[in-house]
């Protein structure tokens, strides 16, 4: 990104949303190239402008995140890769960003995301899809440690923001512990979201004023996320 472009992230506008429906419509490459100036204005630039402004407060949660404000970096691609899929929709309907350490198999880390589809945004934070190894790792930290545990989640019944999401074993895998333990214990991965319609707060900075206030908030229970990732592998700086 030229640093000259760089301006004060003020928001999407709806022209992004119909854009976000209208190349998945369309799904071709000649309808893209020819609104390719468009996709710049209105999704690529206030990504890379949100990015940049919300890099500080990043760092200072983790001074590991990568807060490049690039695409396969912290911002994703609107093309599909569709060489081994049914679905042979060329492109996105989604746009989104990602914070984390770099990391080639980045889908088993924790991470923090922002996205926005023409039908809803969400934004939140964990894991893409995390392996077995690390939620076994997740548990035993766990039943080591519980205290360690519930206070890196002491924050979650404060709020109304987050909810917890990820698959479940059908059944309960420790009978001794505590629902409130088990929705986090009990699950295959594991991610907190807030999903919303209120478009009119990513139409301001409002959104930019939310995702710093949130992903502060799940500081603690990142960096626990981490502490799995550092036993898992064994590395000083994972």
């Amino acid at each position: 990104m030229n640093k000259n472009n760089i301006s004060k992230f003020e928001g999407f506008s709806p022209e992004a949303l119909t854009f976000l429906n209208d190349v998945r419509v369309n799904n071709s490459k000649e309808w893209f190239e020819s609104h390719r100036n468009e996709y710049n204005k209105c999704l690529l630039e206030p990504f890379q402008n949100l990015v940049i402004e919300l890099s500080e407060q990043m760092l200072c949660i983790d001074d590991l995140i990568d807060v490049a404000p690039l695409i396969n970096k912290t911002i994703s691609r609107i093309f599909r890769d569709i060489r081994f899929s049914k679905d042979k929709f060329l492109y996105k309907n989604t746009m989104c960003l990602a914070f984390k350490r770099a990391k080639k198999e980045w889908r088993d880390a924790p991470a923090f995301f922002f996205e926005i589809s023409p039908k809803s945004y969400r934004y939140g934070m964990g894991y893409y899809s995390a392996s077995k190894e690390s939620m076994d790792v997740f548990r035993k930290m766990i039943d080591e440690n519980q205290k360690s545990f519930e206070k890196a989640i002491s924050f979650f019944d404060k709020q109304n923001v987050f909810t917890i999401e990820g698959e479940e074993y059908k059944r309960t895998l420790d009978p001794t512990k505590t629902s409130n333990i088990n929705q986090w214990y009990n699950r295959k991965s594991i991610h907190l979201v807030h999903s919303s319609v209120e478009f009119e707060r990513i139409f301001t900075n409002d959104i930019l004023k939310d995702l710093i206030t949130d992903f502060t908030m799940l500081k603690p229970i990142y960096d626990y996320l981490c502490s799995v990732e550092v036993r898992k592998n064994k590395w000083i700086n994972y």
